[in-house]
């Protein structure tokens, strides 16, 4: 398997079902009159990020992992959203830089050093490490809590929605 097609389908799978999932919020909110900072300042624990920093996480992990390794600037956008609309265009954006790069790029890229910002300090690790030891678990990572987050605040979802549309797999 190439370092692309165990990449960018999942973050193009799991980037779209993040987006209806915030359809979904957008919709819960609206019906249950629930004021939408309080959402998007929720959080498991008071030690965590809140659920608008979640999202953020979820699109800039997808972008910045594909744009890195498909030998490419990252820059990580302000952390400015403070509606679940910004947080979807934000999500549409990934999206975009993810299906970029090309296949080529980004397996090219495998055995080669990525450089990353991990809080403050700079890190270097072979593309595939890289993708696998960081960029994919933080992303699952994020995208779980998110979806943990909205589920215990009540937004009717379930794992088809986390999931959203598999290859092979028929649609809802």
């Amino acid at each position: 398997m190439s370092l692309h097609s165990i990449s960018i389908p999942v973050f193009v799978q799991i980037l779209n079902s993040s987006l209806q999932v915030l359809d979904k919020t957008i919709a819960h909110c609206a019906a249950k009159k629930i004021d939408q900072a309080n959402l998007l300042s929720d959080r498991l624990y008071p030690d965590m990020f809140p659920l608008v920093r979640q999202f953020q996480a979820i699109a800039d992990h997808a972008s910045g992992a594909s744009l890195r390794l498909a030998g490419k600037d990252a820059p990580i956008p302000p952390r400015e959203e403070t509606t679940f609309e910004a947080l979807k265009q934000r999500l549409v954006n990934a999206l975009a830089a993810v299906e970029s790069v090309s296949a080529a790029d980004v397996d090219a890229h495998a055995s080669q050093d990525i450089t990353f910002p991990m809080g403050p300090r700079q890190v270097t690790m072979r593309g595939h490490e890289y993708l696998l030891h960081f960029a994919m678990p933080n992303f699952y990572f994020h995208a779980t809590t998110a979806y943990n987050i909205l589920r215990h605040r009540g937004v009717e979802i379930g794992k088809r929605d986390f999931l959203g549309v598999m290859p092979g797999f028929p649609k809802a």
